[in-house]
């Protein structure tokens, strides 16, 4: 089962993710999330943990406790369609043109 955790410390790394899910029971993978330019944690990230039920006890047991200032947010995560980066088109193009003219050339 994949978790999604929001309301990370800034500076808390995977081994530390992993090491507070283990409580719980097995970890498949624990990934905080970086920003590419800065390096930095987004404040969020992912675990795997492939028994179910443990992974259920993890959500009830850390939702809502604070590590930091803020309090967590952890919940089974959503499966997002196409798992894209969403980021660049083919061809190097950002985004299509806004005004095109589609009349007929002669």
């Amino acid at each position: 089962m994949k978790i999604f955790v929001a309301g990370l410390p800034y500076d808390l790394d995977d081994a530390e993710l992993t090491e507070i899910f283990e409580k719980f029971g097995t970890i498949a993978s624990a990934k905080v999330a970086m920003d590419r330019e800065t390096g930095k944690s987004k404040g969020f990230g992912f675990v795997e943990m492939p028994n179910e039920e443990e992974a259920k006890e993890a959500i009830e047991g850390l939702n809502d406790i604070s590590l930091g200032k803020k309090p967590l947010v952890v919940k089974a995560a959503e499966d997002r369609p196409g798992g894209g980066s969403g980021g660049s088109r083919p061809g190097g193009q950002s985004r299509p043109p806004r005004f095109t003219n589609n009349r007929p050339r002669f």
